[in-house]
């Protein structure tokens, strides 16, 4: 008796499953609201379905067989009701989600719904939330690149306009033959290949910068002590500072570990270095500092400026931000077009490391910092 209610209880089940499960894949585009409706009316049609089989295989009739329909009739219609509510539920919080969608700003502003979601739900919110914060943080920073790029080309056909200008005339007075004692010829010439220096200088700057914002600045990475970097630095420099009466000192802590590329990080470095000696007065002094700072390697830059205004130094990092006092070009072929510290920035942050100023004694430090590898160094040592 029991095997025949089983299997009898078991097939109509499976009978009814199966024609649930068809009714769901044909309404698949529709509401979950209504899915749920049709799961809630499988399961009291199984149920129902179980109760008949025992009724008719235990040949119950009269007042025992109503009260038994009568009792799964109640449960199927309060399932229906509970399962109704939920689906209203779902729909509701469904809708509200959408609609906090739908109502995303221009700008990329979303306001999550207000009110407990289900778990799926709330998820799927934060996930949102997320997801537009990251689009806003995109969209500004493409418009603080956009503006930069404009301040960009204002300063560069600023820069360019000059030395061209100067090359042009003293070009148009040697071809004239206005000039014509040797003394001023030679003068001539060498003003001009000072000034197709500063432009060849200006435009791999511009590429450079171009290869960072592009994120196509590749990497050859290779372990390093910091303490070479700063001695090749200085080497590279120390023609400028003696032209400018500039004292250079160099210190390292012993060896301080990083896996970089040396020659972007030498440029980067090099472009701290000269930015200090540009702005540091004759007899002032430019000291580099390579530590090991336990968490971090860092490179300091330190100089005698006499400081950065406050609300400058924020922006100090912009792409063609220049001080008042870097206007105008100097002796040494000028302050370029405002790329270089934007250029060391790129390169740094391309290391996965960071870049700071501050103002400190008679000018600002400059602060990198980068990722340690000590065991790469220790390798590279055991193997040599």
């Amino acid at each position: 008796m029991i095997g025949q209610i089983v299997l009898v209880t078991a097939g109509l089940g499976l009978l009814i499953a199966g024609v649930g499960l068809a009714v769901l894949w044909l309404l698949r585009d529709r509401s979950i609201g209504v899915m749920l409706a049709v799961v809630a009316v499988i399961t009291v049609a199984a149920t129902l379905a179980g109760v008949v089989a025992i009724i008719l295989a235990m040949a119950i009739e009269d007042r025992p067989k109503n009260i038994v329909l009568t009792v799964v009739a109640i449960a199927g219609v309060v399932g229906l009701g509970v399962a109704f509510v939920l689906a209203r539920r779902v729909v509701k919080a469904g809708r509200s989600l959408v609609a906090a969608v739908e109502a995303v700003t221009p700008q990329g502003d979303f306001t999550p719904p207000s009110g407990p979601l289900f778990a799926e739900l709330d998820t799927l919110r934060r996930a949102l939330d997320q997801a537009y914060a990251r689009i806003r943080d995109g969209r500004e920073r493409e418009r603080a690149l956009e503006s930069a790029r404009r301040e960009l080309v204002t300063w560069v056909s600023h820069d360019l306009r000059t030395p061209l200008a100067g090359m042009r005339a003293m070009a148009e007075a040697l071809e004239d033959g206005v000039v014509s004692d040797a003394e001023t010829v030679r003068r001539y010439h060498a003003q001009i290949r000072l000034e197709v220096d500063r432009l060849s200088e200006m435009v791999d700057d511009l590429f450079e910068l171009s290869r960072i914002h592009a994120g196509t600045l590749t990497l050859s990475r290779r372990p390093i002590g910091l303490g070479d970097l700063v001695a090749d630095a200085l080497a590279g420099v120390e023609p400028l500072a003696r032209a400018k009466g500039v004292r250079l000192y160099g210190e390292a802590d012993g060896v301080v570990p990083v896996n970089v590329d040396a020659g972007e990080l030498g440029r980067a470095l090099r472009n701290l270095v000269v930015n200090a000696i540009r702005h540091t007065p004759a007899d002032g002094a430019v000291s580099v500092r390579a530590e090991d700072d336990g968490a971090t390697a860092r490179l300091s830059v330190s100089d005698a400026c006499g400081g950065i205004p406050e609300q400058d130094l924020p922006r100090v990092f912009d792409v063609a931000f220049r001080g008042e006092a870097a206007r105008t070009p100097g002796k040494d072929g000028g302050a370029g077009a405002g790329l270089g510290l934007a250029i060391a920035r790129g390169i740094v942050e391309a290391h996965e490391g960071d870049i700071t100023v501050v103002n400190t004694g008679p000018g600002c430090r400059f602060d990198i910092r980068l990722p340690l590898n000590r065991s790469a160094i220790s390798t590279s040592a055991a193997e040599a």
